[in-house]
């Protein structure tokens, strides 16, 4: 675990002056100091838009001591070989406490770190705890979790009105935040998207039709109008784009 040279020499552990060292690649444990349990977003995937994303963690550390000092680091690629690294805000300490939970808050920035599109899909999380009497531990990996791009969904269905047993077409877009160029581009070609319709007065969505997405990222179909109610698109998601529902688009049939 990197923990900066200054954090070790604030602790007073010689031995922790190690960790320290950017060159370590393994986790490192000195006395009884353990970290139990990392929550990264409350267990959901991290979708990052073109605008700064706030990301809470919750690190669970425990020493019969208490603890003077628990933060952690996010990082993509290897522990040895990270291409982007974001820093908490602050860490938490000290406590006499023997178990603490330190909620830490990290910013993600689009087109900084992350700087653009590779970056999305999984990331680790790097902690460290050092208790009041001089232990520590520092784990490489201690989690690993999503980061998605954020994903926007369009429908629209034509005519409307529309005469009960005439074709009507619902059409829509899938496009993905670009990272490097804070704006939303189209979403690659191929994409499945589910068409759903809720006839009025129900209340859950039926699956009509999957469609795929097309180069410009748009999806496109028809269907035959039997009833009022509402369509959607649903974009279920990948590794690296979020999942997302579009608006209901209501459409009175007579």
């Amino acid at each position: 675990m990197r923990i900066s040279s200054v954090v070790a020499a604030a602790s007073g552990v010689l031995a922790l002056s190690a960790l320290a060292v950017p060159a370590a690649h393994a986790d490192e444990r000195f006395g009884d100091t353990d970290i139990t349990s990392v929550v990264v977003n409350d267990g959901r995937p991290v979708v990052v838009g073109t605008t700064e994303r706030v990301v809470t963690v919750e690190v669970t550390a425990t020493d019969p001591a208490g603890l003077q000092q628990v933060d952690a680091t996010l990082y993509h690629g290897s522990y040895a070989d990270q291409d982007a690294t974001v820093p908490s805000s602050a860490a938490c300490g000290p406590t006499t406490d023997t178990t603490t939970t330190c909620t830490l808050t990290f910013t993600l920035k689009p087109g900084i770190d992350p700087s653009d599109d590779s970056l999305a899909g999984t990331w680790s999380l790097s902690a460290y705890a050092i208790s009041l009497d001089n232990d520590g531990v520092g784990l490489d990996n201690a989690a690993t979790f999503p980061v998605q791009r954020d994903t926007q969904v369009t429908v629209d269905a034509t005519p409307e009105p529309v005469k009960r047993g005439k074709i009507l077409t619902v059409k829509g877009g899938v496009q993905h935040a670009g990272w490097a160029t804070g704006a939303y581009t189209a979403a690659e070609a191929g994409r499945p998207v589910q068409l759903q319709f809720r006839a009025e007065g129900c209340h859950d969505y039926t699956t009509v039709k999957t469609v795929r997405t097309t180069a410009n990222g748009t999806v496109s179909t028809t269907v035959r109008a039997s009833s009022d109610g509402s369509y959607r698109w649903v974009y279920a998601g990948t590794a690296d784009t979020a999942a997302a529902v579009s608006a209901a688009d209501f459409v009175d049939v007579r």
